[in-house]
């Protein structure tokens, strides 16, 4: 539990360093490099359609993982109209009732110390559980992440082409980069800026392939009317329509929440709040 809980501090720490190396070398690097090409117009060079593109992801990225962490296990007790159960949430938090005895479709989690509807499971990076409440913002969250790291991916790859003069035209260049640039590195002939850089470029890869796994897993689990959890428990859970599932999670306002993170409102909370 001690190597969860430090993980759970550690995990957050470093997506959010990652996020502001990112930021700096977007704004203070690629896209000044942009503004160096004399054959386009000020109005539609690409610094200021790519600028404009990487502020859009970034801030859909972070909007959406401060949305993850907002929900607590008081809200939940009050949002869903409980009765007894938001005594129980409070009987879980002080250690006086046994999470064994929880409510339906609720899973009590010790290392966040929150009781989450509908959980799906507990998310390192966001110190949070995936549930009913936030299931949506976190699918923006990593749909964003893998659409911003890839955007870093492509500015990266467009730098490096024009510092180091040359071509990714052949799939086989990006795969030979890393090694050629380390024994390059280590011989003097490649700069610490220019290596740090290479650097960021496999870790974007990584982190974008990985979001975006994560993601169509998780929507794949969505038009099922699933969660991980239960699949890992084997709970068998009613049939319903894919759409129904999906109205669940993304709500009517599903096309505003890919543009603006909203906070989000499952279903679930909703029907039981009016009963």
């Amino acid at each position: 539990m001690l190597v969860l809980r430090l993980l759970n501090v550690v995990a957050p720490a470093y997506f959010l360093c990652i996020s502001l190396v990112t930021f700096v070398l977007q704004i203070f690097l690629f896209i000044p490099s942009m503004f160096r090409d004399p054959s386009t117009t000020s109005l539609f060079s690409p610094a200021l359609l790519h600028g404009a593109l990487f502020l859009f992801l970034s801030a859909n990225a972070l909007g959406n993982y401060i949305l993850v962490i907002q929900s607590s296990p008081e809200e939940l007790g009050k949002g869903l109209n409980l009765g007894e159960g938001a005594e129980m949430v409070a009987d879980w938090l002080d250690g006086s009732r046994s999470p064994g005895s929880a409510l339906p479709s609720t899973h009590y989690c010790r290392l966040c110390a929150r009781v989450t509807q509908r959980h799906d499971h507990h998310c390192f990076f966001t110190g949070n559980c995936i549930g009913s409440r936030n299931m949506r913002n976190f699918i923006m969250f990593c749909l964003y992440t893998s659409l911003a790291c890839l955007d870093s991916l492509v500015a990266g790859m467009a730098y490096i082409s024009a510092s180091l003069s040359m071509s990714f035209a052949n799939p086989l260049a990006f795969l030979t980069l890393l090694p050629h640039s380390i024994s390059q590195f280590f011989s003097g002939a490649l700069l610490s800026s220019e290596m740090f850089v290479i650097l960021m470029l496999y870790l974007w890869l990584g982190i974008g392939l990985a979001c975006a796994g994560f993601c169509c897993h998780q929507m794949l689990l969505i038009l099922r009317g699933q969660t991980r959890y239960q699949v890992r428990k084997g709970i068998v859970v009613r049939a319903r329509p894919w759409r129904e599932n999906l109205r669940e999670v993304f709500g009517k306002r599903w096309l505003l929440g890919l543009l603006i993170p909203m906070l989000n409102v499952g279903s679930d909370c909703r029907r039981q709040k009016v009963k």
